[in-house]
């Protein structure tokens, strides 16, 4: 696949809707379609994530899967539809082979958005994609249904299965089914295993996995060997930020509230501050000093949510003024605080980070920055959390999903236990949490007329 700003090629004829990307198509990406094709994808993936995690049932996950790809995977040239879904698969590729853990989380998500998919065409078409990529498994003919149709009902019985004239049934060589001849869960005849359609799809969908996962091996070395330098001026820095990009709403600037007042600070953190930010305004307030990790993550939080650049120095200054002194804080911090605002050398208008970022981040000794569900030990996280008013079956929830790593699943929880109110979207930025611990909080204390 090669990257290009000219016009596109069409891609070959193959299965109208679904692809087992095999290898990449001679297709030419313009440099623009790179990363959007790659974040419209990146947000179905996302999307999947999160319902696994909160443990959806399979038709829960089928139905929202179909909204999402049908959301974000459209096009508008009609023709260009199964060409976004191959680009942004294999730039996605190329993006989650880099690390083990990328390519573990990749290779979950696609083999579920594949099992969907495959699931949701039509018999004609998954025929139509398993002879296309020479899959060996043939669907029997009526006459051959007919000739073994009372055996197949014998089996079918036996597992508690239906078995009628429209189920279709295909024959498998029997060793590319081992656990069903062994749990005599199919219907053997001369070398074959006579399997129902339900029984293939999971037989398609774990010879994609198995395609998949060595391929995010071999992409891996080529991007090390040869495609990370070719590219360190062009792709590389996409490449390397679109496992970390944030697709929320931008929070550089305050929205529903214009600001907060300093005075307020202190009852807004114990509020409707997420933890990450609760224990940084109190390490703050604490040990007067936090080290530059910490200080641009919570300064670009408040900014955020809506702290005046005046009211931001005082803040800084009082409790900095306390350890270091009032001259040292006016030259060696004021500087970096006006220039996170915008105010000063490029005046970048910098934004506050995401959950992605700061999970990703990796805190030194006695620094305080990162995601507390992450980097706090068990012990340091019940306590906190304790603290926040989380306990009981909620607390053992959130513990749960830590342990399996689902860290912004675990902040969800968190916010849904303290305000007693559901968030369906998903905790996916500080500010977010901030924003939407307010929203509950005005609507619940606004004065009735």
């Amino acid at each position: 696949m090669e990257i290009v700003r000219s016009q596109r090629k069409p891609v070959a004829d193959g299965p109208p809707n679904l692809s087992l990307y095999r290898s990449a198509p001679p297709l030419e990406v313009r440099l623009e379609d790179f990363e959007l094709y790659a974040i419209d994808r990146l947000r179905v993936l996302k999307g999947i994530s999160d319902g696994l995690s909160r443990g959806k049932k399979p038709e829960e996950m089928e139905k929202m899967v179909s909204e999402l790809w049908r959301a974000n995977m459209r096009h508008q040239d009609a023709s260009e539809v199964m060409n976004k879904d191959i680009i942004s698969h294999f730039v996605l590729r190329l993006v989650y082979c880099r690390t083990e853990d990328l390519r573990k989380w990749f290779l979950s998500m696609e083999t579920t958005l594949f099992r969907y998919r495959f699931r949701l065409e039509s018999p004609e078409s998954q025929r139509m994609l398993m002879a296309e990529f020479q899959l060996p498994y043939k669907a029997l003919s009526n006459a051959e249904f007919e000739s073994v149709k009372d055996k197949l009902g014998q089996v079918a019985r036996s597992i508690g299965q239906p078995s009628n004239a429209e189920t279709i049934f295909f024959k498998v060589p029997f060793e590319e089914v081992p656990e069903l001849v062994a749990s005599r869960r199919v219907f053997l005849l001369k070398g074959y295993a006579y399997v129902a359609m339900n029984q293939v799809v999971s037989l398609v969908v774990t010879q994609f996995r198995s395609n998949l996962s060595k391929a995010l091996v071999l992409t891996n070395r080529k991007w090390t060997s040869t495609i990370r330098e070719q590219e360190k001026e062009r792709l590389t820095p996409i490449v390397e930020a679109l496992s970390n990009s944030y697709l929320g709403p931008d929070y550089s600037q305050p929205k529903e509230f214009a600001e907060i007042c300093l005075k307020d600070i202190d009852q807004l953190a114990s509020n409707s501050f997420p933890l990450c930010m609760r224990h940084l305004f109190g390490k703050l307030r604490e040990d007067h000093h936090l080290k530059h990790g910490g200080r641009m993550q919570l300064g670009l939080f408040l900014k955020g949510v809506g702290l005046k650049l005046d009211d931001a120095l005082a803040l800084w200054k009082m409790e900095f003024s306390q350890k270091i002194g009032t001259e040292r804080f006016d030259k060696e911090y004021a500087y970096n605080i006006r220039h996170n605002y915008g105010k000063e050398g490029k005046r970048t208008d910098y934004i506050p980070y995401s959950c992605q970022k700061i999970i990703s981040s990796t805190p030194g000794v006695g620094d305080h920055h990162g995601c507390p569900y992450r980097h706090f030990s068990e012990e340091n996280l019940r306590a906190a959390l304790g603290k926040m008013g989380v306990g009981g079956h909620a607390l053992d929830d959130v513990m749960d999903k830590v342990r399996n790593r689902h860290y912004q699943l675990a902040c969800t929880l968190t916010f849904e236990a303290i305000h007693a109110a559901s968030c369906d979207t998903g905790i996916n930025h500080p500010n977010q949490y901030f924003s939407q611990s307010q929203k509950i909080l005005k609507s619940r204390f606004q004065p009735t007329t």
